[in-house]
């Protein structure tokens, strides 16, 4: 693994940039396995969750109920006769519980913006567009006043990590689609579905050398993507062997080129934009990119 030394050429991007890649990736990597059955697990799993409400409610209800002695010694006013301190005393909500709820609703959300954002990736792969009715039925359910955050969020992080935007087409129903960011195609990508999109390793490549102007050293590139958990050698799960794409596939589809730094004492490489990045975006664009999600 490329290490970079006190000294050696360090490509920066906004602290920011990175903070909002690195968020999540465990849950993240749980939650993005491919399969057939995934979502009759999940419908599975919604319906077992209805019966379990269900039934707590049927337990909460006053109707019909036969509590054991032992839960009604432990009922609030099931003894008439106790002294004990009554509703009267009951210590006031604290603003530390206010802080409990909005701290659990913000995990609640969080796991929300990954399901959303498993929900929308499965419509890339099936080239098909989903609509806001969708996306609350079948997710947000229960958390239809979040919509705009949750979408929100879901679409800033498939940008960074996958690279893909969320697109409205049809702004008079709400019809929303998945598009390559900064006009890339990478068709590649879906040939095969059951592997994720690779875009995102692609933009935050193209903006490392972009703002290096012309070219950026190969192990300044590995020194920043390191900061992301990517590592050549090392299998990701998302990008796979990150060496292998930067310095083969996206060399051969005309992304990147990749060669020896002329009369570099020991020899060393760089990368450079490929023919085919200059015909599809442009480093303009790509610092407009870069300063719009940073």
């Amino acid at each position: 693994m490329p290490v970079i030394m006190p000294g050696m050429h360090e490509l920066r991007l906004p602290e920011r940039f990175f903070q909002n890649l690195g968020e999540d990736e465990d849950l993240m990597e749980a939650q993005f396995v491919w399969s057939e059955e995934e979502e009759e697990e999940e419908e599975e799993e919604e319906q077992q969750m209805e019966e379990e409400e269900q039934m707590e409610e049927e337990e909460q209800s006053p109707v019909g109920v036969c509590l054991s002695p032992t839960a009604m010694a432990d009922t609030p006013g099931s003894q008439s006769e106790d002294h004990g301190p009554s509703g009267q005393d009951e210590v006031p909500s604290t603003s530390h519980d206010h802080e409990d709820a909005s701290s659990s609703l913000q995990d609640a959300l969080q796991v929300k913006k990954n399901e959303l954002a498993q929900f929308l990736l499965n419509r890339y792969f099936a080239r098909e567009p989903t609509t806001k009715a969708e996306l609350l039925s079948s997710v947000l359910r229960d958390y239809q006043d979040h919509f705009v955050v949750v979408l929100g969020q879901a679409s800033e992080y498939l940008q960074l990590v996958f690279g893909l935007e969320v697109k409205e087409v049809d702004p008079s129903e709400y019809t929303y689609i998945l598009v390559p960011t900064l006009g890339l195609t990478l068709n590649e990508m879906l040939r095969d579905e059951q592997r994720l999109p690779k875009a995102g390793l692609l933009v935050i490549v193209l903006c490392l050398i972009a703002v290096e102007v012309n070219s950026a050293p190969e192990e300044a590139i590995w020194g920043a993507l390191s900061r992301i958990g990517v590592y050549p050698g090392s299998e990701h799960y998302i990008y796979g062997e990150p060496r292998e794409l930067l310095t083969q596939v996206w060399v051969q589809e005309g992304y990147l080129e990749y060669r020896q730094v002329p009369d570099s004492n020991p020899a060393c490489s760089e990368f450079l934009w490929g023919p085919r990045a200059y015909v599809e975006t442009s480093k303009s664009e790509v610092l407009e990119y870069l300063d719009r999600v940073s």
